[in-house]
């Protein structure tokens, strides 16, 4: 449980001025942070207000109580006689939680909300904001542990002062509790150790009959494969600028940190895909995935380790979100699609909808690439560009987002996955059942089959000409040995 919060001075200084100076009544947002189990402290690094909804309308505002004249008796002392409710829409709150997520690295967390609000409204209202963390808790899972805690930062005025609560519950229970907590402000973005991570994969997860599973859609084997490979990821080791890992120090060197992670050796999926009959194809998901992670200088070095992890399989799940959440459009193409596919799978849905199994051509997908665009005292951010999108969206997203002014130089912006980013290829059955074949040579059409047929004969004539070149050269050699073997008799 968090005891202490320690505040970036700089940045909240300068949130609380133009706070201040908005003469904003009621404004709420995300807390940007890290929480630390172990050391029982959390860390703030910014407080990111949430932009207004579709409908331009603000995420929280203050809506005046209905009086009761006919109401008698004394009111309660807790709620003044003149104050406002407090709304705050919740599912928006959570959507901007979700989408910023996206744009942190490993050690950088949504850790919490923060409240502009009078202190008469904060305490009547301690409910409405205890569902508003949950929410974006559950937009935003830890994935650490069963226990979940967020962070609840008060800003009131007249006069202004900060407070800080802890929110904890636990995922077989509904009520929470909130806790307050110390809040100082210090040093705290300076102090952070950088650990940057190349890690290439090449993930090949298996297609198979509707029969056999119950994963059929890109979506589903994706999500599943990611989530394997989660857990293999856990046990890989960790060699950290050519040491190899094996104590639970603080890191107290300067400068980037570069990691390294070794994986145990794996069984070849491709190889057990075609021994096995309920196997219809192989989705080959490989690519290079570049990952940073923040570390306090009192955390342990392992903790660095698990972030980097954390930050690759968070990276490869939010690339397949976007996808996901990408609208209907032509990025498969139509003849990709086999005409037998009538059961209500066609071109018109997502590419995350498709249901690999009908398909009967090898196709392939570029996923989105990571950039990274630099954010608080010399540490990153990233966004995700899809194939045909250029620098210029970026703007958009951090100023929306986060909250932040565009980046001035494009130079400065990171793109270490320019030429490596994550894709994916379907590999059909005819790859599977004959490695040797391709997939792109077959036909599409149901009237393919004699085309099928011209190509299996061919192939045996192939193979018929390859065995009797075999026999030939067999006995020829056979003869040339018994030759020389009398050659040297007669001597």
């Amino acid at each position: 449980m968090v005891k202490a919060v320690v505040g970036e001075e700089t940045q909240l200084k300068s949130i609380e001025d133009r706070l201040s100076q908005s003469r904003f009544p009621v404004q709420v947002g995300l807390v940007i942070g890290k929480i630390s189990s172990p050391l029982e402290r959390g860390f703030v690094f910014d407080l990111v207000p949430t932009p207004p909804n579709d409908a331009g309308e603000p995420a929280s505002s203050l809506l005046e109580t209905v009086k009761d004249e006919k109401k008698k008796g004394p009111k309660p002392k807790s709620q003044a006689a003149d104050s406002p409710s407090l709304f705050i829409d919740d599912d928006w709150v959570a959507e901007h939680a979700r989408q910023v997520a996206r744009m942190l690295v490993g050690g950088m967390k949504v850790v919490g909300i923060y409240i502009w609000v009078t202190n008469d409204v904060f305490k009547n209202s301690t409910i409405m904001l205890s569902q508003s963390i949950k929410g974006v808790a559950e937009a935003t899972p830890l994935l650490q542990t069963d226990r979940e805690e967020r962070l609840l930062i008060h800003i009131s005025y007249s006069p202004i002062r900060w407070t800080c609560r802890s929110c904890t519950w636990t995922s077989n229970t509904t009520s929470s509790s909130l806790q307050p907590c110390d809040f100082k402000m210090g040093r705290v973005l300076t102090s952070l150790q950088t650990f940057k991570c190349t890690y290439n994969f090449n993930l090949r997860l298996l297609v198979c009959h509707e029969s056999a599973s119950n994963l059929q859609t890109l979506s589903d084997i994706l999500c599943q494969g990611i989530s394997h490979h989660a857990k293999e990821l856990k046990d890989a080791k960790a060699v950290i600028d050519g040491n190899l890992v094996v104590n639970d120090e603080p890191c107290t060197l300067d400068g980037v940190h570069e990691v390294e992670l070794l994986l145990p050796f794996m069984k070849d999926t491709y190889a057990e895909a075609c021994s096995r009959k309920d196997a219809l194809g192989v989705l080959v998901f490989s690519g290079s995935v570049c990952a940073f992670a923040y570390l306090n200088s009192k955390e342990a070095i392992s903790q660095a380790v698990s972030d980097i992890k954390g930050d690759i399989i968070t990276s490869l799940q939010s690339r397949l979100d976007i996808i996901c959440d990408e609208a209907y459009g032509d990025v498969w193409p139509k003849d990709d699609i086999s005409p037998e596919a009538s059961d209500g799978t066609s071109t018109d849905k997502p590419v995350s909808q498709l249901v690999l199994h009908l398909l009967r051509k090898e196709c392939s997908l570029s996923f989105p690439r990571r950039v990274f665009v630099p954010w608080l005292a010399g540490t990153y951010i990233c966004d995700y560009l899809q194939p045909s999108e250029t620098l210029e969206v970026l703007n958009d997203h951090c100023v929306e987002l986060m909250s932040m002014e565009a980046p001035a130089i494009a130079s400065t912006i990171l793109e270490p996955e320019i030429e490596a980013a994550p894709s994916l290829v379907t590999k059909s059955f005819w790859d599977v059942a004959n490695p040797f074949h391709s997939a792109s040579s077959l036909p599409l059409e149901k009237s393919g089959g004699h085309a099928r047929e011209e190509n299996g004969k061919e192939s045996t004539k192939s193979n018929n000409v390859n065995v009797k070149a075999a026999i030939f050269f067999l006995l020829l050699s056979i003869l040339v040995g018994f030759v020389l073997y009398v050659v040297r008799r007669s001597r």
